[in-house]
């Protein structure tokens, strides 16, 4: 014969929390104390004080820069004339060497960053590694006046000596080539510019390759190298896909580095206002030596408002630069999700 017992007979220590959670009232919703109050405040003024400083920077260089902006327009542009004797101002050869020489400094700085990210992270050995890269970290502590002082007083003759003279007697007379390479053998000039630009970028690609490469999973690397693979064809096909977002940013990094550097460059791009010719040897200037040399001699009028106007082209450089970069790691981070 079985028993049988009532339903609620015997209840255990779960059934009575659930009782008394039901039997209890309902709790009034605490009031925010004072200082979650104070910090949504100052969360939100840091924020709203970011914005408000972006666009008195853009009303300040449109105030600075109405003279200029009024009396050339867009042609500002494309002008070449700088000359503060005839009061005639174009912005062509500033912008024409900014954006050469970091052309130049990505085009020397990224694979070399690869290598060195690869290394760290595939081929170093243990003792190697950290030494190296600590090594690589504090080339970026180093000033940028210091890399101007090098490259004028120790690079640009080595330059000259041993690669524009030997460039120009190989392709003398060659149509092309040979005014490429032209110019006084002093060493100065843009490609000087752009490999000191390299050398100062090249901390900063290589630090965020190298910390993205280590963020790949190592069972995809292992599950690669067990079926045959080479250390390239497991960086080609699986370090890069799996991290080429970090490296984008990275790279767009760097680029934002060499748009954005002063003195390094004044001291090696030779600030010369003129275009005479495409040569890589050719004295030249950038936006920001322009600012750095004239802006504090410049009187106030069509001048000063040109070097302003100047660093209005530069922050929309810039802006245009990040921009991109967004929608390109935007891109990237969609494909991902399809992919995925």
């Amino acid at each position: 014969m079985s028993a049988t017992f009532p339903a609620n007979s015997y209840s255990g220590p779960q059934e009575k929390i659930r009782a008394e959670m039901k039997n209890r009232p309902p709790a009034s919703r605490r009031a925010s104390p004072w200082a979650d109050l104070l910090f949504s405040m100052l969360a939100h003024g840091a924020a709203w004080l970011t914005l408000a400083l972006l666009a008195g920077i853009i009303v300040s260089l449109l105030i600075g820069a109405a003279p200029a902006i009024k009396e050339y327009g867009l042609s500002f542009l494309w002008t070449s004339e700088w000359d503060p004797v005839q009061n005639r101002y174009g912005g062509l050869v500033m912008i024409y060497g900014t954006l050469m020489t970091s052309f130049i400094a990505l085009l020397i700085a990224v694979p070399v960053s690869f290598g060195i990210a690869l290394f760290l992270t595939e081929l170093s050995p243990l003792w190697l590694k950290r030494p190296l890269g600590t090594a690589i970290e504090l080339l970026a502590a180093v000033p940028s006046i210091v890399y101007g002082m090098w490259g004028l007083l120790v690079f640009s003759p080595i330059l000259s000596q041993y690669v524009q003279q030997p460039l120009q007697s190989v392709f003398k007379g060659v149509p092309f080539l040979g005014q490429l390479f032209s110019g006084a053998p002093v060493g100065i000039g843009l490609l000087s510019a752009g490999i000191i630009l390299a050398i100062m970028v090249i901390p900063f690609i290589a630090s965020v390759m190298r910390d993205v490469f280590e963020v790949t999973p190592p069972m995809l690397k292992e599950s690669a190298y067990a079926l045959g693979s080479t250390t390239w064809e497991v960086v080609w096909r699986v370090v890069l896909p799996y991290t080429k977002t970090g490296v984008v940013g990275g790279i767009m990094l760097g680029l934002g580095r060499a748009l954005g550097e002063t003195m390094a460059v004044t001291f090696v791009i030779g600030n010369f206002n003129q275009l005479n010719s495409l040569s890589l040897f050719e004295a030249a200037n950038s936006i920001t030596s322009a600012l750095a040399n004239e802006f504090g001699e410049a009187a106030p009028g069509l001048h000063q408002a040109s070097l302003i106007y100047l660093g209005l082209v530069l922050f929309f450089i810039t802006f245009v630069v990040l921009a991109i970069s967004k929608v390109l790691l935007e891109q990237l981070k969609k494909r991902e999700g399809t992919v995925a």
